[in-house]
């Protein structure tokens, strides 16, 4: 059963206020993820953590399911009925190439200390037209949707030091396994079988991949 913010404020003895518990929800829900390693989100995924069940049953009448990962030290919220943000086609396919890449670095045992993945520039300038099917965008384009993806809680930017010749690498965090779940990977089975059909018969069938209302996804 739910204990109240001040119930539990209580329970601390005075370590935590009531605030505390409210901002940490907010975080969550706002932000989606929260990891342990990230020093601004540590306070409030020790709350949610410690506090689990009680987080649990404060979202779900919200359609918002709880996750964590205690081996990586993370929980994430998740949209109880698959929706969310809506999310434009440039940033389903970079979400889901990164997932591929990061799915196949589990499969070779490349995967860091904390659960994330380095994926280079010329790794991804790889994979990218590989898998949907189009050029990838520009580096400057690229930040850009980085960014957004970083506010999702999947994937971060690192700027590269010294000589090396790349301006940058990705690094793909753990959380990308619930969030690019298997309605995003039929997605870009269904955009590559969309590019396939003529434009004619894409047109009839009305198969148009810009960003609609169903486009929303849990992010």
């Amino acid at each position: 059963m739910k204990r109240s913010w001040n119930t539990l404020s209580q329970i601390s003895n005075g370590v935590y206020a009531v605030q505390d518990f409210e901002r940490a929800a907010y975080r969550l829900v706002t932000e989606q993820v929260l990891y342990a390693s990230d020093r601004n989100a540590r306070t409030a995924y020790h709350l949610i953590e410690d506090h689990f069940d009680d987080y649990l049953a404060v979202l779900e009448p919200l359609g918002i399911r709880l996750e964590r990962n205690a081996h990586y030290r993370y929980v994430v919220a998740l949209p109880t009925h698959g929706e969310g943000t809506p999310v434009t086609l440039d940033e389903t396919l970079l979400l889901l190439v990164l997932r591929q890449r990061y799915d196949e670095a589990m499969r070779q045992g490349q995967i860091e200390d904390q659960g994330e993945v380095v994926v280079e520039l010329p790794d991804l300038q790889e994979a990218y037209p590989a898998l949907a099917g189009r050029a990838m965008p520009e580096v400057g384009t690229l930040r850009t949707l980085v960014r957004t993806l970083k506010r999702w809680g999947v994937c971060r930017l690192v700027d590269t030091e010294g000589d090396d010749p790349q301006p940058f690498h990705l690094r793909v965090r753990p959380a990308i396994v619930e969030i690019v779940g298997e309605q995003w990977l039929q997605r870009l089975d269904q955009h590559n079988r969309d590019d396939d059909i003529p434009d004619e018969a894409r047109d009839d069938a009305d198969t148009d991949t810009d960003v609609t209302e169903d486009d929303d996804a849990a992010a």
